[in-house]
Parts: C-alpha cells; sequence; structure tokens
C-alpha cells in the first residue's frame, strides 16, 4: 500500500493529459515578427498539441562576442534563440513565456500574449522590445 501511495498524484496527472482535448489551434506555426524598438526581427517557430504550446523563436541578427583590441570590458552577448512554453485557449488572448538560452548566472525572461485572427496566430511581446509576429499554419 505504500509503494503505490506516491505513485497517485502521477496517475491523476496521466489521467488528466490523456483526458485533454484536441484544440482547434493545433499544429505547426511560423513566421517572422517585425523589429520592434530593437530592430531585431525574430523566427517563430512553434508547436501546438493539444492545446500545450510548445517552440522558439531565433534572433537572426544576434551576435555573440567580438575581438576586443582596446581590452575594455565586451559587451554582453544578446540572446539568440528563446524557448515559449504555455497554454493555447482558443476563444481569446492568452499568456506565454519566454526564457532565453543564455549561458552562465544571465538569465533573461519575457511574456508574449498570442491570438488567433482568422488564419493566423499573432504573437506580440510585452516588454521588451514590443515585436509583433503574424504565424501561419504550415
Amino acid at each position: 500500500m505504500r509503494g503505490l501511495l506516491p505513485a497517485l498524484p502521477v496517475l491523476a496527472l496521466a489521467t488528466a493529459v490523456l483526458a485533454q482535448s484536441a484544440s482547434p489551434l493545433d499544429g505547426q506555426w511560423r513566421g517572422t515578427s517585425d523589429g520592434g524598438s530593437c530592430n531585431a526581427p525574430l523566427d517563430y517557430v512553434i508547436s501546438i498539441d493539444y492545446g500545450i504550446v510548445d517552440g522558439s523563436a531565433y534572433d537572426t541578427t544576434a551576435r555573440g562576442p567580438v575581438p576586443n583590441p582596446k581590452h575594455a570590458p565586451p559587451p554582453a552577448p544578446t540572446p539568440g534563440l528563446w524557448q515559449i512554453h504555455g497554454v493555447a485557449r482558443p476563444g481569446g488572448t492568452f499568456n506565454l513565456i519566454t526564457v532565453a538560452s543564455v549561458r552562465g548566472t544571465d538569465r533573461r525572461e519575457g511574456k508574449l500574449t498570442a491570438r488567433s485572427e482568422g488564419n493566423s496566430l499573432v504573437i506580440s511581446e510585452v516588454g521588451g522590445c514590443k515585436r509583433t509576429a503574424r504565424l501561419t499554419r504550415r
């Protein structure tokens, strides 16, 4: 009996996941944002499966460290890859979280809002560069 008790929360979670129904937003979504105030567009690739959002955004203008002949402190590299996660709600606006893929202790997070508009998914940054992307299903 004691061996079964720790497994009960896992079984309850598995049942909830299996009971999740397909979302009308399910599928692969792709698109490019405007540059926003940073003038740095992002290429989005998002997968929605049973309402669970998983994806990434890639900044093609991000550059890593460069040679420093003046021996001054180098500028911090900008994040070039963002991980995106959340839960899609087909009836309106829903929130997503982003986490930058960077090394060390420099943890960068952000928030996005997403909404369905016709056959596209519109994603907007909350804060930061305030970029907006219109994604299409592939």
